[in-house]
């Protein structure tokens, strides 16, 4: 498949590799944009790559609160340096991340922080699922395994997709943000508080409340 000139450019903006690594990437993705990233990143080619390991202890701790007070988010994004930390595109970025705390409600921050004993539970139910469903034995373990990264998606921040953008998972938004900034941006932690929560109340849709305050 042939590779446009506007199709590079757009994934130099996004990773920040070279043009020549872009074109080579786009033309073994076959011209997918979000697959050719992940193959700069697998390569340590993109400028998110190259900037992982380095350490991040600034930053700010950012705060969205739903309108009425019924949700409210802390979060703590680290950067580099201070400097960064106060800019506008990193408070923005901040914020954004906040308020898609709020509407998406995830437990955990990344993959490898879900405990053992939740993930094997929820093995179990897909297990049964499977069982109940008639499937075979023999290909049942691999079903889990292939259902689980839908729960990783559903509880995973860094694997759900941005609320402002669907297209996109918050870890290629945050991948993204690293390759403009040019600085190493880590998503340390957050708190998500909802009121009543553990209560019995009515039950209402915080997702399509939130976006519709974006949208006024």
């Amino acid at each position: 498949m042939a590779v446009t000139a506007a199709q590079v450019k757009e994934l130099r903006e996004k990773t920040g590799a070279g043009m020549l690594d872009c074109k080579k990437a786009l033309e073994e993705a076959n011209g997918d944009i979000t697959k050719a990233g992940e193959l700069l990143r697998e390569k340590g080619l993109s400028a998110a790559a190259n900037k992982a390991g380095r350490i991040a202890t600034e930053g700010a701790v950012e705060s969205y609160i739903h309108a009425g007070g019924k949700v409210g988010v802390l979060v703590e994004i680290n950067c580099e340096t201070d400097f960064v930390g106060k800019t506008e595109q990193f408070r923005t970025f901040c914020r954004d991340i906040a308020m898609h705390i709020a509407a998406a409600n995830p437990s955990y921050v990344r993959r490898e922080e879900v405990p053992t004993e939740a993930l094997e539970k929820e093995k179990e139910i897909l297990r049964n699922q499977a069982l109940n469903e008639g499937k075979p034995e023999k290909i049942i373990d691999k079903m889990v395994e292939g259902r689980i990264g839908k729960y990783y998606e559903e509880f995973c921040l860094m694997e759900q997709s941005f609320i402002k953008d669907p297209d996109k998972t918050i870890d290629q938004l945050l991948n993204e943000k690293i390759a403009a900034i040019g600085e190493n941006i880590s998503i340390r932690r957050f708190v998500r508080f909802g009121l009543g929560e553990g209560l019995e109340k009515k039950q209402e849709n915080f997702a399509e409340e939130v976006m519709s305050q974006v949208k006024l």
